[in-house]
């Protein structure tokens, strides 16, 4: 039980983090500033110090659950969340407040929260690879906490939160019924908190983005307008990452990532292997306009132009050209994963494909992506340890950092393939002050930079409302802020993006 613990200061990273004492009939204050007896449900309140860009930040975390109420009001779920707050009073709430989610869907918001965000971070080896155990935690000096205030969302099924009922627990792992529970939490988070007033930005990562698509019409819908949208590594539109028979679209949209891929790793020729940028770009041009032609021709290809089209395609990917034949033109990226680097029987990550794992069995077409098991250890035993020894919450619970809380996930599907392009595309004809930043890495093979640039060509807009999107690429993977570098520049690409929507 909380009230058993004594929580002292302790010393982290060089930086003082301040853990106040907890008694036996203390009191914590939830996010409305009322004050409940402290229990194992009730939000539990630290005051700690960050530094975040070699300046020393103080600020306040807050852990806890808010229900999720139906219409009659009455608690369906409820979902953990941990927030962070900093700067002097501010009677006024003008301070941004940042609402984060993670993708999966299943997965919880620890990835943005202790790898991007957070004033905590894993500590990764600097090319964002896994270190030895035991893992630990060190101050985020690229943390977002100086742009505003950090509010880090667990959706029914991932993370603590769960269904108050088994039997209720199917309707969460739905589409609509994820954004709606999702729509319910932020309208009392923002009513207990009194944060009506505060500019909002919604960070979504992977599926989160396309959560973040959805609920930014949701929420304008029920009278909650954003200031702004992140979307980092998204995905909009499941047609443009699906493999079925009959859809060449990922075919095409997948290339320059292969491309990029097999230049990280030395498999591309001469003429190819000198500049990244220059070779992606050469990828997207190529697959944009003959690639694409050929494979809408199907088998009216002629022999002739087989051969043109698999020497090219073997060009870019880096595969033999015997096996680009054999899959009539179309590498998927379960093939790619496997067969770039299956003469050292090594397979290449998925969200990352900078990580490499040996194959141990090369004859079976399933396998483990090399990046889940680079992130998942030390991501959960960090969190556990954080969540109780810094922020003094305590639960028996599992906590499902990826997977684990949730069942068979059914999707809202338009002519087979889920897609919440259009509700970005209403949400900016709504509220046409919003701005939306898309961060992509060029390592990723999860959800291609393609992928999602396709997705944003295709939304309709006019020129003055496609001027509220900006891109941004890095060369890292679906986990951009995995690596030093590209965290730091994801830092400053959101700072100058919170500038511009708040002018």
């Amino acid at each position: 039980m909380l009230a058993q613990i004594v929580l002292t200061a302790v010393l982290l990273a060089g930086t003082p983090h301040h853990l106040p004492s907890v008694s036996p009939d203390a009191a914590v204050s939830d996010p409305s500033g009322a004050s409940a007896k402290l229990s194992q449900s009730a939000p539990v309140v630290t005051k700690h110090t960050a530094v975040v860009g070699g300046i020393k930040l103080p600020y306040t975390a807050t852990a806890g659950f808010l229900p999720v109420l139906n219409d009659a009001g009455e608690p369906e779920a409820e979902l953990f969340y941990v927030t962070y707050t900093s700067g002097a009073p501010d009677p006024n709430r003008k301070r941004p407040l940042f609402l984060f989610l993670n993708g999966g869907p299943g997965a919880a918001s620890v990835w943005l929260h202790l790898g991007a965000a957070g004033p905590r971070r894993v500590e990764m080896l600097t090319d964002g690879r896994l270190p030895p155990p035991p893992y630990k935690l060190v101050n985020n000096d690229a943390s977002w906490l100086d742009l505003g205030d950090l509010l880090f969302i667990d959706p029914v099924g991932t993370g603590y939160s769960r269904a108050v009922k088994g039997e209720l627990a199917p309707r969460f792992s739905t589409q609509g019924g994820d954004i709606d529970s999702l729509i319910r939490f932020i309208r009392l988070y923002l009513t207990r908190s009194q944060r009506w007033s505060s500019p909002l930005f919604l960070v979504g990562e992977s599926y989160g983005g396309f959560r973040s698509a959805a609920l930014s019409e949701g929420l304008v819908e029920h009278g909650i307008a954003l200031n702004g949208v992140l979307l980092i590594s998204p995905v909009l539109n499941f047609q443009t990452v699906s493999f079925d028979n009959g859809n060449d679209l990922p075919y095409v949209l997948f290339l320059p990532s292969y491309t990029a891929t097999a230049w990280y790793h030395g498999k591309l020729g001469k003429g190819l292997q000198g500049d990244l940028e220059g070779s992606v770009a050469a990828a997207e041009q190529w697959a944009g306009s003959e690639y694409l032609t050929a494979l809408a021709k199907g088998d009216n290809l002629t022999a002739v132009e087989r051969g043109v089209v698999a020497a090219k395609l073997a060009e870019f990917t880096g595969l033999d050209q015997a096996l680009v034949r054999n899959r009539n033109l179309r590498i998927d990226s379960r093939t790619f994963v496997r067969e770039l680097l299956g003469e050292r029987r090594q397979i290449v990550g998925y969200m990352d494909s900078r990580f490499v794992a040996d194959n141990g069995d090369p004859s079976s077409p399933h396998g483990f992506d090399p990046t889940v098991a680079t992130i998942r250890p030390p991501y959960t035993a960090t969190f556990n340890e954080y969540i109780r020894s810094e922020l003094g919450f305590l639960s028996d619970l599992e906590y499902f950092t990826l997977g684990g809380g949730i069942g068979r996930w059914e999707y809202d599907a338009r002519n087979s393939y889920a897609d919440t392009s259009d509700n970005l595309r209403n949400s900016l004809a709504k509220n046409p002050y919003m701005n939306v930043l898309v961060a992509s890495g060029l390592f990723d093979l999860a959800t291609p930079h393609s992928s999602v640039d396709y997705s944003r060509s295709h939304l309709g807009l006019p020129p003055h409302l496609q001027k509220n999107i900006t891109s941004r690429r890095y060369r890292a993977g679906h986990m951009m802020y995995l690596e030093s570098s590209s965290r730091e520049q994801l830092k400053k690409d959101v700072a100058l993006f919170i500038e511009k929507s708040l002018r």
